[in-house]
């Protein structure tokens, strides 16, 4: 690869880590396989000023699951749709049942990227496509990842997947190609642009606070003092990857 390249590349994974799409391209990875690119970031770069995470509450009714995951797939355009082919097993959110053996209690929650403060995806990337931003976001840059897949033998969380169809109907905010990684992003670029991720967004509009998206730096935010308030957890907190997604009811 030459200098002029790997500069392009450069300034290609900066832009995507400040976040925020205004502008779309296609951009032709090798023969067949195209993505669509995100330009002008419509915020500043990311700051670890801020710790973007969410709670979720597993106490809340199984359905709401269903609206969660029906809202990712139409926002980020994954999943058996009309204008694309099935992509195989998405792990971008994934409704989970559990049971405890001792009491027989049961519980039902969303499971996706845990955006870990310590991603072992980023650990072992060795080209450097997965990456967390400063604000705790975890990402996949589509454009040098060389779909090796160690990413997702790392996460503990089985919450990566790889493309192995073709994929139509991309949105222009989500780059998307046979022989990549991907994940959760946590609706990135509408964090940037002072929106809700897609889930928390349409759980919302149902009448439902089962999943609470904000700055776990700030105090005053919903999220902060409701994880304050009340007892949560961490999906394997034993783990020290400090995931940013919270639980309540588990």
């Amino acid at each position: 690869m030459t200098d002029t390249s790997m500069k392009t590349v450069d300034n290609t994974r900066r832009n995507l880590l400040k976040g925020g799409a205004a502008a779309a391209a296609v951009v032709t990875l090798a023969p067949g396989i195209t993505l669509h690119t995100a330009q002008a970031a419509v915020t500043g770069p990311a700051s670890s000023d801020k710790r973007w995470g969410m709670l979720i509450d597993a106490n809340a009714p199984e359905g709401v699951w269903d609206i969660a995951v029906d809202a990712c797939k139409a926002e980020q355009g994954w999943g058996k749709t009309e204008n694309e082919n099935p992509a195989t097993d998405p792990q971008w959110i994934r409704k989970v049942s559990l049971k405890d053996p001792k009491t027989g209690a049961k519980a039902s929650l969303p499971v996706m990227c845990q955006h870990c403060s310590k991603p072992p995806c980023v650990d072992v990337c060795p080209t450097g496509a997965s990456m967390k931003r400063a604000d705790g976001i975890v990402l996949v840059d589509k454009h040098i990842c060389i779909g090796c897949r160690y990413c997702m033998m790392a996460c503990p969380y089985g919450c990566r997947s790889f493309v192995h169809e073709p994929v139509h109907g991309q949105r222009p905010h989500m780059p998307r190609g046979k022989g990549t990684v991907e994940a959760c992003t946590m609706c990135v670029h509408r964090v940037d642009k002072g929106q809700q991720p897609a889930c928390a967004e349409a759980l919302n509009k149902a009448g439902s606070n089962a999943i609470i998206f904000g700055d776990l730096n700030d105090p005053n935010s919903e999220i902060a003092r409701a994880v304050a308030k009340h007892v949560t957890q961490r999906i394997r907190a034993d783990l020290g990857v400090e995931p940013g997604i919270h639980y309540r009811g588990i």
